[in-house]
């Protein structure tokens, strides 16, 4: 049976995808892939494409890799580790053509905006860990979130908005996005493009 399981040999090593699945190619991750709904999904329409789901939560990563091999999905790997780490220590430059961050946990209260992901200074890291066009594309359900990750990528000049119709390409719904539309509340996205430095 397959394992969908990954666990590097050594946590100091900048990686490649090849190092993961074995082979080159177009390479997605998924940070914060939760129950793997929307992984899952993903990975089932896009067989040519491989996919690496990130979580830090072990009975979420248990989850997503018995449905992923219950399923047969060779392209699906899910990595128990936490996000900027991982980017910023654990991947070789310019690796990832397509980096989801879907309905991350928002850090509402002003206090606590310091643990959202997106800062200053991660964005460098993002830029660095995209290929060349590579692209990012967030949502939420959270205004001041949705609107503190259009400023600061703004501001940081390393990455243009694309436009992103809901209809314009498959992206299945995550569960919290089921849940918060079911509630009635309006989803924001939006989708980044890395920009060459000049």
């Amino acid at each position: 049976m397959i394992n969908p399981a990954f666990i590097p040999d050594d946590f100091f090593k900048a990686l490649a995808p090849s190092d993961i699945f074995g082979a080159d190619g177009p390479f997605e991750v998924d940070l914060g892939c939760g129950d793997g709904g929307f992984l899952l999904q993903m990975a089932a329409h896009y067989p040519e494409r491989r996919f690496l789901g990130i979580e830090r939560l072990l009975g979420r990563v248990r989850g997503v890799c018995s449905r992923a091999a219950v399923r047969g999905l060779d392209n699906v790997k899910v990595f128990r580790v936490e996000s900027r780490y991982f980017l910023e220590w654990m991947m070789q430059p310019g690796c990832i053509s397509r980096l989801h961050y879907l309905c991350p946990d928002p850090w509402p209260k002003e206090r606590h905006h310091k643990n959202r992901l997106v800062q200053e200074d991660f964005l460098p890291v993002l830029h660095r860990s995209l290929s060349d066009g590579g692209e990012f594309l967030f949502k939420t359900d959270h205004e001041g979130y949705f609107l503190w990750v259009l400023d600061h990528v703004a501001r940081s000049g390393l990455f243009s908005r694309a436009s992103w119709d809901e209809d314009e390409f498959f992206y299945p719904r995550t569960d919290f996005q089921l849940q918060w539309e079911a509630m009635g509340k309006p989803i924001y996205r939006a989708r980044f493009i890395k920009l060459q430095k000049v």
